[in-house]
């Protein structure tokens, strides 16, 4: 993976993809898609069930998971390597951390403080600007951490 990732490039479509009405996590898998050399339709699919926090169980935010998935991607180069995993699982804990540091939590329930189970919910969510105020601010610091990460791990 490319080593030079563009915080404002890749923040800006994943942005762009969450306004046309694809999930948190479709939007950042997406973005990376072709620095993953993954097909559109193949990222979409593969995290369709991540929104909301995992199928709107609004468990862990999606923009989260979906950075997760990136890191796995990110090493595949590594396929029967066991050292893989390990970064992999270094990468993810580290993203943890920093993310968490930034927004208090992962769990999307918290992030945005109201249930998109109830209509008394999704009402809150849309009458307090919270897919702009909330969810697009995970969604570009995911991006940012991401390339963080990568740019930290692929270093010489």
């Amino acid at each position: 993976m490319n080593k030079l990732l563009d915080d404002t490039k890749l923040s800006n479509k994943a942005a762009e993809l969450f306004w046309q009405d694809y999930n948190c996590a479709q939007s950042v898998v997406v973005a990376y898609s072709d620095v993953l050399n993954i097909d559109k339709e193949t990222a979409i699919n593969l995290s369709c069930g991540l929104g909301g926090g995992m199928g709107r169980l609004q468990e862990t935010c999606g923009a989260v998971s979906a950075a997760y998935m990136i890191f796995g991607l990110a090493n595949a180069d590594s396929v029967d390597n066991p050292d893989k995993v390990a970064k992999t699982y270094a990468m993810v804990q580290e993203f943890h951390k920093r993310f968490t540091q930034v927004k208090g939590t992962t769990v999307c329930k918290t992030l945005i403080n109201c249930d998109l189970n109830t209509e008394e919910g999704q009402g809150y969510f849309k009458s307090n600007n919270l897919k702009k105020d909330i969810c697009e601010g995970c969604i570009r610091d995911s991006v940012k951490l991401i390339n963080a990460i990568i740019g930290e791990t692929t270093e010489d």
